[in-house]
């Protein structure tokens, strides 16, 4: 009985971390989506990895967004006006799933060229992702991103 027990206890553990690591893949399969979608400014894209709920948002340097129709005005129809060519790129990407939610953690470079003068720009920071799995789809519900650390002495409060 005890044997009986323990393969139990183990056959749930062996499905749990299986269960994780299947949504760790979806959502780092989305996240290449919206990279994609900042890379192409493609809203239809975009408009596929996020929720379309009142609550989502979106923190950024320039503002703050709130809801779907916001998003997609204030980030990626920006991008594409503003730049001619655009690349990001995400390294040291971090995924935590808990139940139907999860948060990804990663840093970015991006690199673009203004529609404008031609001008390059080159911008590097971190980003926080929070996703939620809804009818067993995970989506974007909040980006907050940020510059890179501050680490000199009396700067970064």
């Amino acid at each position: 009985m005890k044997k009986l027990f323990f393969a139990a206890i183990l056959l749930q553990l062996f499905a749990t971390v299986l269960y994780s690591q299947s949504d760790t893949s979806a959502i780092k399969s989305q996240i290449q989506k919206y990279k994609q979608a900042i890379d192409n400014a493609d809203t239809l894209i975009a408009s596929q990895i996020w929720a379309h709920t009142p609550e989502v948002s979106f923190i950024q340097p320039g503002g703050h967004q709130h809801g779907w129709k916001e998003i997609n005005e204030g980030i990626y129809k920006f991008f594409g006006e503003a730049f001619s060519k655009r690349s990001l790129n995400i390294f040291d990407e971090k995924i935590s799933v808990y139940d139907n939610v999860a948060w990804a953690e990663f840093y970015w470079v991006f690199d673009g060229t203004f529609k404008k003068g031609d001008a390059p720009l080159q911008t590097k920071g971190r980003e926080t992702q929070i996703w939620k799995k809804l009818n067993g789809q995970w989506l974007l519900v909040h980006v907050h991103y940020s510059g890179m650390p501050i680490t000199q002495e009396g700067k970064g409060f």
